[in-house]
């Protein structure tokens, strides 16, 4: 877990937020939010705000009285006590790709399979710079689809020792994700007193939340476990074209969702969710790591601050179909603004290609090398008497140079920041090398790694107790 110290870079003026907070009023209130659930609209019913038919037009200041019973900041245990995460204030933590239903190795484009699941877990559990391998890293297209969850689940849950992301696909699922969290930790009330597991709730944009991932909500809320209420936004085309409006939008349905959370179970920790890029308005296609992108991040930061919420947003996002320089650069135009927003939970840090639909190995690397390198960058100065370094200069003198000073052999090993990925090598000494692009690095080092990787420690009779739990409820559905 990465604590960011460095100022936040806000652009929204005061009257700007006195604006869209206008905005998300006359949207709750006027438009109203659909919500596909009986258990939802009789809630908000009981809480006395208008519903006609699914719609419910929400009181805006019940839903701050709402928005106010959710903690600012919480922890998330994980089984290795090393690897627990705070979230919220200056704390960031970082999670692999999410939901992706190919997987890319090299040249090769294919569906994604349980072993590719299995094997980004280890990357995950391999890189430090992430404190999550995440919830469908890639989806095991080769499982049944009823009891994937639980292969899945038993993976997150022995593979790595980090926090996981629980599974949103019905209630039932996340029924099975509360309770093998409950073997794995130790009870009910373990789980209930530090949460164990982060789950996302999309939103189905706009203005509508539907059955499945509100049955989802209400079983992690009632568990105490926190949830991500994500607006999914591609202005243009699940929101106007217009970023203020699409913030305006995205503060409605994320506001809507953490009011439910909060009928469910007051106290209950939630994060305020941003998924917000645009379509390119000639083929339709989602674009992502664009300046609106970056804009609505930094936006978002502050929103989710001022209404007291720790949130979610950014990642490694891009377009591009390859770990190209495309891949690069548009994840670098996320991921910096998710540092200068100082995010607190990163979904889609590492592995993200092709719009989403590709989970990618040497993608993985390279990403992995910039958030590394960000994190570096956004660690404070230390600046004192010995970083000053005048009696370097008192014995080097003028015109000298500092390769062989005191002060430099003391600190040479340290004193930069070395990347894993990257080369500087000259060229002859590069071509002899076999001229690997960084793709291609990439690629020889997350095979290194899963060669290097080691299955961290767990009980026997709780793997035991967890591979029992997944044998009785598969065959209960009938795999």
């Amino acid at each position: 877990m990465f604590v960011n110290r460095m100022p936040r870079y806000e652009i929204l003026s005061e009257q700007a937020l006195a604006t869209l907070d206008q905005g998300w009023r006359r949207l709750v209130s006027e438009i109203g939010v659909e919500f596909m659930s009986e258990r939802a609209l009789d809630l908000f019913r009981e809480a006395g705000q208008r519903v006609e038919d699914n719609t419910v037009f929400l009181d805006s200041e019940f839903v701050l009285e709402q928005v106010k019973k959710a903690p600012r900041e919480f922890d998330v245990q994980a089984r290795n006590p090393a690897n627990t995460v705070h979230i919220g204030g200056d704390s960031m933590a970082f999670g692999a790709v999410y939901g992706p239903p190919f997987v890319r190795e090299g040249a090769v484009r294919r569906d994604g399979s349980f072993d590719d699941y299995r094997n980004f877990l280890r990357l995950a559990q391999s890189f430090s710079v992430l404190d999550s391998a995440g919830g469908v890293i890639c989806e095991p297209n080769d499982t049944p689809l009823d009891s994937r969850h639980l292969d899945m689940n038993l993976a997150l849950m022995t593979l790595t020792d980090k926090i996981y992301m629980g599974n949103v696909v019905s209630g039932e699922n996340a029924r099975d994700t509360i309770a093998m969290g409950e073997i794995l930790f130790g009870g009910r009330e373990a789980i209930e007193t530090t949460p164990v597991s982060i789950s996302l709730i999309n939103c189905n944009s706009p203005l509508r939340w539907d059955d499945r991932m509100l049955d989802a909500l209400f079983e992690y809320c009632a568990a105490a476990q926190p949830v991500v209420l994500t607006p999914f936004i591609l202005m243009g085309a699940m929101s106007p074209v217009t970023i203020p409006a699409a913030l305006t939008q995205q503060m409605a349905e994320a506001l809507s969702g953490i009011a439910l959370a909060q009928l469910i179970r007051p106290g209950c920790p939630v994060i305020f969710g941003s998924f917000l890029s645009n379509i390119d308005m000639q083929s339709g296609s989602p674009t992502f790591g664009t300046p609106e992108s970056g804009i609505g991040l930094l936006c978002t930061g502050q929103i989710a601050r001022h209404f007291g919420l720790p949130f979610r947003a950014g990642g490694g996002l891009t377009s591009s179909q390859v770990a190209d320089a495309q891949a690069g650069y548009e994840s670098l135009m996320t991921l910096m603004p998710t540092f200068l927003a100082g995010t607190n939970w990163v979904m889609h840090t590492a592995g993200w290609l092709e719009g989403g639909l590709v989970s990618s190995f040497e993608k993985f690397v390279v990403d992995a090398q910039i958030v590394e390198m960000l994190q570096h960058e956004f660690t404070p100065l230390e600046i004192d008497e010995g970083s000053m370094a005048f009696d370097a200069h008192a014995e080097v003198g003028h015109g000298g140079h500092f390769l062989g000073a005191m002060h430099t052999m003391e600190r040479f090993r340290t004193c930069f920041y070395r990347p894993f990925l990257s080369s500087s090598e000259n060229y002859e000494r590069w071509m002899r090398g076999g001229a690997l692009d960084s793709s291609a690095r990439a690629s020889n080092i997350w095979k290194k790694k899963l060669e290097e990787y080691e299955q961290p420690p767990l009980d026997d009779a709780v793997r035991a107790q967890l591979e029992e739990y997944v044998v009785r409820r598969r065959a209960e559905l009938g795999d």
